[in-house]
């Protein structure tokens, strides 16, 4: 693993509630994400496994076929004490410049404020297709790609995905925006629950947790249970994503994907993959239909 300790350390500019920092490494720029402190009361671990979240999820975008930001889980000594961190490379530059969803909604009706209501989200994307006077050419079918990011996200049950972690990426030179690289996914795979916690988790809990995982997009004012919401074969648009994605998931190349990260124990390893396993074979009957 790369010792991030060594990197050339710039002011954060970067948001977000995680701990961070901005490093040069290699002549490229990146968001470092230490292990976050745990917020929570009455939890026992002191630390929640961000890192390995952000790094396993971003590499199983890319495993499917999406452009993601590219992650590296490396050291860094902090207060005497190593951490693993997970290092993100900057995918902007003074050229592409990244509009995340949230202003892109403020941008197609100023008046209203989006959060994560899916009518919502669905309005402001057909409204941005239709932004001729911002001088921009979109380059991507926007609601394929977001059906698309949905169907992976309920694969690594990503439960953080809101309006401030997705968007366009513009190139400023041409005006064409397209679908940014997949970021920010250190809430999927159950961050929460440290090794211990893992080791102790019967089979029924970890097929509970693999089904009633929930997305942070609202139907209705409720979170949509992922499985649920795909099993039930409602929204046409979620439906063609299915077939679109499901092809592309090699569920084996996944898992030994997994199995390389020598630094992650052998508990979280198999945990990670029985999660995916479970919701891989709820989108495969789904498919099949």
């Amino acid at each position: 693993m790369v010792d991030f300790s060594k990197a050339i350390e710039e002011l954060n500019y970067y948001k977000g509630s995680e701990k961070k920092k901005t490093l040069i490494y290699n002549h490229k720029k990146y968001l470092v994400k230490f292990p976050d402190p745990v917020r929570e009361k009455n939890k026992k671990i002191s630390y929640i496994n961000n890192a390995f979240s952000e790094y396993v999820g971003s590499n199983i975008f890319s495993l499917v076929g999406f452009k993601t930001q590219n992650t590296l889980l490396g050291t860094y000594y902090y207060n005497e004490k190593e951490k693993i961190v997970c290092a993100c490379e900057d995918f902007t530059d003074e050229n592409h410049v990244l509009y995340e969803f949230e202003s892109l909604a403020l941008s197609a009706n100023p008046d209203k404020k989006v959060e994560t209501e899916l009518e919502d989200i669905m309005e402001v994307i057909e409204s941005i297709t239709e932004l001729k006077k911002v001088n921009i050419t979109i380059a991507d079918n926007i609601k394929e790609k977001f059906w698309d990011m949905f169907i992976v996200d309920s694969l690594i049950g990503n439960t953080d995905r809101h309006n401030g972690n997705w968007g366009l990426l513009v190139n400023k030179k041409n005006g064409r925006a397209e679908f940014a690289p997949i970021y920010d996914c250190g809430s999927c795979l159950n961050p929460m629950l440290d090794d211990k916690e893992i080791e102790k988790l019967t089979g029924v809990e970890i097929k509970n947790l693999a089904m009633n995982c929930y997305s942070c997009i609202k139907q209705k004012g409720k979170k949509i249970n992922y499985m649920t919401y795909i099993k039930n074969l409602n929204n046409e648009e979620c439906n063609k994503a299915i077939e679109r994605i499901f092809p592309k998931i090699d569920l084996d190349v996944i898992k030994k994907w997994i199995d390389g990260i020598t630094c992650m124990s052998a508990i979280r390893r198999e945990f990670y993959q029985k999660l995916i396993s479970l919701r891989y074979e709820i989108l495969k009957d789904t498919y099949k239909i």
